[in-house]
Parts: structure tokens; sequence; C-alpha cells
């Protein structure tokens, strides 16, 4: 295996953009929980975001969403969170709650749809311009449920035609991050279904257009990884949404389900240079807390993306081609698998605990007391979550 402090040394590198909506209240499709300390502004969702980077080093940015997360100054609002240590990164789209969107939005028959969804994009690049965000996020829920209730391959058209008029507002420094999703909310067929549509729109508009790929967005047994590796080597992928799932789009804490499926993928995140300092891929959480604590599980969720990475980083590049070219189908598997079995907590705890972080950062939470205090504070107003 690769040496640990040489695969220690690589971590410093790791920063990983947390979701606003994380911390609001979520549930299931029946319901949405309240539940006490929620934030009630966006303010606050920084305040809490914050709270995860002092304890972990691993979240200095937050991803935000328009219009949960609207407000009139974003000059003030990038003031307030850097005066807590963080910053404004993604700005993710909603096309998904109008009632206009009932049949679409980028993709609908009907050119004022249409022409309000684009200028919702629009709207969202004018925020990046005050946030200084680089990339504007895009999943659309558009599709159908039927066969025949629409013309599949012109709403393939209306959709370039959509994003090459947003893609034509964006800034020198600015991307569009197209994300792909099999099914749901549309069941017979989703307009960005998978990888290879996101990618074939985003190599028409140009450089700054790349795929997002959420890892709960994937029929059972697709092999991510494969993906992943098919991306980087196109130059297209532009970021992660890390969770997990067991049956669909399940937002669940990264690494939750399938431990070793997160270690295959940030392998080839590390073999194709998705990660570092000169990595231009950005690994972002998407997931709700519809049960656990909402802090405490980001903080699980980051953790458990720096303990695969560590994993990842320890497989020794040079035994794995070797047996690779010699054919030796154990000795391969066998480098990975060594890899993956290696206990890495110790080797965390006191890589963290020499950076000053706690070398325990759940146990670290629940003895800071923020939890009652935000439980006794954040009284009255309106909290946030899914609609918010």
């Amino acid at each position: 295996m690769t040496d640990m402090a040489a695969a220690l040394g690589r971590l410093g590198e790791l920063a990983i953009e947390v979701p606003s909506w994380a911390y609001g209240n979520s549930g299931t499709r029946f319901k949405v929980f309240g539940t006490p300390g929620t934030p009630r502004t966006v303010q606050e969702k920084i305040a809490d975001v914050a709270k995860v980077h002092e304890l972990t080093g691993l979240a200095p940015s937050v991803a935000l969403h328009i219009p949960w997360d609207k407000v009139d100054d974003y000059a003030a609002l990038k003031a307030h969170a850097e005066g807590l240590g963080v910053g404004l990164g993604t700005i993710n789209s909603n096309t998904f709650q109008d009632d206009a969107y009932k049949f679409g939005s980028l993709t609908h028959v009907d050119a004022a749809v249409r022409r309000q969804a684009i200028d919702h994009h629009l709207e969202c690049v004018d925020v990046m311009d005050a946030t200084g965000s680089r990339d504007l996020k895009i999943w659309l829920a558009d599709g159908t449920n039927y066969p025949g209730q629409g013309d599949i391959r012109g709403r393939q058209d209306r959709l370039a035609d959509s994003l090459a008029q947003i893609y034509a507002r964006l800034g020198a420094n600015q991307r569009l991050v197209l994300e792909y999703k099999f099914f749901e909310p549309a069941f017979y067929h989703t307009d960005v279904p998978d990888w290879g549509t996101a990618y074939a729109q985003t190599l028409a508009l140009g450089e700054k257009a790349v795929v997002c790929l959420d890892t709960g967005h994937h029929a059972p047994g697709t092999n991510i990884e494969f993906i992943v590796a098919q991306l980087l080597r196109l130059g297209k992928l532009g970021s992660f949404d890390f969770n997990s799932r067991f049956y669909a789009d399940d937002d669940l804490i990264v690494g939750a389900a399938d431990p070793f499926q997160l270690f295959r993928i940030l392998f080839e995140v590390v073999r194709g240079g998705g990660f570092g300092a000169d990595s231009q891929v950005a690994l972002m959480l998407d997931q709700c807390h519809n049960l656990e604590e909402k802090i405490p599980g980001q903080i699980r969720s980051v953790l458990n993306v720096q303990e695969m990475l560590l994993r990842a980083l320890l497989v020794d590049p040079t035994a794995l081609t070797e047996a690779q070219e010699a054919g030796d189908v154990l000795g391969a598997n066998g480098v990975f698998m060594d890899a993956f079995y290696t206990d890495v907590r110790p080797a965390l705890a006191q890589w963290r605990e020499a950076r000053g972080l706690p070398a325990d950062p759940l146990a670290a939470y629940a003895a800071s007391g923020y939890q009652k205090k935000i439980n006794d504070e954040r009284v009255g107003g309106t909290q946030a979550g899914w609609g918010a």
C-alpha cells in the first residue's frame, strides 16, 4: 500500500461544499417534520455550516438554493458568511415548485413558461455575480409520465435552446453545471435522465458547461465509478452531489448504504485528477436529514468522505498497475481490498489533533452545547424547509 504518511499529507486539500437545505426541515413525501433548533433564515443556516467547518475543517463553503435562500442584499450575505469563516458556493436553481412547471420548465411546449424558467436562471446568475459564486447548478424535474404524452425529441431541442440562452449569460469564470436523474418526479421519461444526455447537452454548449453526478440518481446496480472515470477523461465532470440510496433518490448520509462504493468512486476521482488543488471538480453534499439531527448528520457525512478518500489514497498505483498488466486478477483486487479494509480512524484522529481540530468531531459537537443553544434561541418565526 501507499505509505500512510504520504496519504495523510494530501488530506489538507479536501474541501466539501455543504448544502444550505440540509439544515432545514425535510421529511417523507407525506410530511415535513419540524425539529428544535432548525434555522429560520439563511443566515442561521450559514451559522450551522460554520459550526460543521469549525469542528471538521472540511466544509469551507455552502451551496445556496434560489428562491429558498433569497435575500435582498447578497453582498451583505457574503460578508456575513466570511465573518463566520465560510464562503458562498454553488447557486442552485429551482424550476420544480411553481404551478407553471407542471408539464416542464426549460423543455415546456409553451414559450412563455420556458421564458419564465430561463429568466429565473438569469436571476440566479445575477446572484452569482453578487456572491462571487462560480457554478450555476441546474436540476430539472422535466419529463413525462406516459408514452405519447410529449414529444421526446422536441423536448430535447427546446432544452438545448433554453440552456444556450442561460449559457450565454455566464461570466468568464462561471460555469453551468447540469445534473441528471434517471427518474422522479417524471416516471416514463426524464429529460435529463443520464450522464450521456447531460454530456451531450453540455458538450454542445461549450467549455463552461459541465456535468454534475449525484450518487443517488442512478438505477440499482449502476457502476457509478465507471461514469466518474468517463466524465473525467472527457473533461466534463464538474461536481458531485454526494449522498446514499437504498432504493431511489433517498438522499441519505453519503457512505451509509455502501461505503465500498464511495471508496471506489473516490479512487477514480483521485486516479482521474479530480482531487487536489488544481482540480476543477467540486465535491458537494446533497442530503436531507429527515430523522437524524441535521448538524451531526452533516458532520458524519463529511467525515465519511474524508475517511474513504484516505483509504483511496492508500491504493498503491504502481502495485495495482503491475498486477493489472500481468493479468493477476486476484493480486490486483487484493491491492484494492487491502486499502479499503485499512482502519484509518486512529490516524485520522491524530491528524485532526495535530491541526487543532477535535479528534472526534461528533463527540465535540455533542459536548459543545451548540444544539441546546440554537434550540433555545430559534423560537418563533418560520423554520426553513422544503419550499421555505
